[in-house]
This record gives structure tokens, sequence and C-alpha cells, in this order.
């Protein structure tokens, strides 16, 4: 079963990058044996950098189950999810990652996301596109807010 999933991604991906929706990256999201959503990379079609392919299954799995989380999903994808799309799958909770092709192997192609990797590392004024904290008093109150907010959906 697991094997017609994470083919499936693959199929998803070949397609994708033969319409020229974006690189060659499929992803199918799996609740109960079926699939719920699927996405293929649609970055360069779309003119959006976020619009991976696991970034565009999640949107509309959450969308079909009427969540912002996966509980119980299972997430196939063409290939070992880089650091954005790691974030979001977190985020979203699934059970369980599966993944074809490895990140070293999207590197060979062109696709190196390892100095995204190694940027987290690094203190945020030092990186490659430095970070500066300002006005954090206005934004933290937020937090504090947010703690005391009643009515609050929590996540």
């Amino acid at each position: 079963m697991k094997q017609k999933f994470i083919r499936k991604a693959i199929e998803i991906a070949r397609k994708g990058m033969e319409n020229n929706d974006g690189g060659p990256f499929g992803c199918v999201i799996v609740k109960n044996g079926a699939i719920i959503a699927e996405g293929n990379n649609r970055v360069t079609s779309k003119n959006d950098p976020t619009a991976h392919a696991e970034i565009v299954a999640i949107r509309k799995a959450c969308k079909t189950l009427s969540s912002f989380q996966l509980t119980g999903c299972e997430i196939y994808t063409s290939c070992e999810p880089c650091p954005m799309c790691l974030g979001a799958i977190y985020w979203a909770r699934p059970s369980r990652i599966y993944y074809a092709a490895t990140r070293e192997d999207a590197a060979e192609a062109g696709f190196d996301d390892e100095f995204i990797y190694k940027e987290i590392d690094i203190p945020p004024g030092e990186r490659k596109i430095p970070m500066k904290q300002i006005e954090r008093s206005s934004a933290k109150s937020l937090f504090t807010e947010w703690i005391k907010k009643e009515n609050k959906t929590a996540y």
C-alpha cells in the first residue's frame, strides 16, 4: 500500500515537471487508506516560492478536512522535504512522512537546500540575509494578550 502512494507522488511529480509547473516534486496526503489531497511543485507556474508540492497538498488536505491539522494522516512525497516544507509538515502534525529521493539526490539536480539547513544554526544577524530585531516590546505584548484571551483556538 505504501508503495502505491509513493509511486503516485512520483507520478504527480513527473506530470508537473512535464507540464512546466515547476520542479520534479509531488506529494499525496492519505487518511484512512485514501488519498485526500495531492500536489505538485508549482513555484514557477504560480510565481510563488512557497508553492512546493508538500505545501500545495497540505493546503488542499486542510481544506478538505476543515482543519488546520492533519491528525491521522500520512504524507507521501517524491523527495525528502526541504526546510520550509518540513516546518509546515511539523505544524500540520501528520502521523508519518514517507519520502523517495533524498535531499542529496535533489542537490545533484540543482535543488540544493543545504545552505538553508546551515543558516538555521547561524545567529540571525550573521545570516546571508541578515535579520535585525526591532519593536520587540510592542510585539511581545501580543503574546500577553494571547495568554489572557479566553475564546482562542489553541494550536
